[in-house]
């Protein structure tokens, strides 16, 4: 099995709202870095993906807020695999400040290619075979 370490922002001031805590929207764009991030670390980035003419769109994505965090906070973001079909591959994010956990959330994709939907496991069998190989249990 394949470990990927976590990802690690630092929370900007312009973040942060008017009561300096970090604006909701945020953690989208977190976990957006952090599963780029993991990408890269499995050697198959976004950038050779849609080099190679295959975009991976958001279809789905959830957060829960468990405590705020606030300007130079240190994030560790935790990607891991939550589900993955033919299809379509979903991830969960455990994100923490100092050991304690600030958000949970997930995230569903998919692959497409010319418009229209493709299997990971055939067009990108390597990608797919890494992916696979962080997976504790689906």
């Amino acid at each position: 099995m394949t470990k990927v370490e976590p990802y690690k922002h630092e929370v900007k001031y312009y973040e942060c709202d008017g009561m300096g805590v970090t604006h909701h929207s945020n953690y989208i764009r977190f976990m957006e870095e952090a599963r780029i991030y993991w990408m890269d670390v499995l050697g198959y980035g976004y950038e050779r993906m849609e080099a190679e003419g295959i975009v991976s769109p958001v279809v789905a994505v959830s957060c829960n807020y468990k405590h705020t965090t606030t300007f130079k906070d240190i994030i560790e973001i935790e990607v891991k695999v939550a589900e993955m079909s033919a299809l379509k591959l979903g991830f969960s994010y455990t994100m923490r400040v100092g050991g304690k956990v600030v958000c949970t959330a997930s995230s569903t994709h998919c692959f497409i290619e010319n418009g229209r939907p493709v299997a990971l496991s055939e067009r990108f069998p390597q990608l797919y075979e890494a992916i696979k190989s962080t997976v504790e249990l689906l």
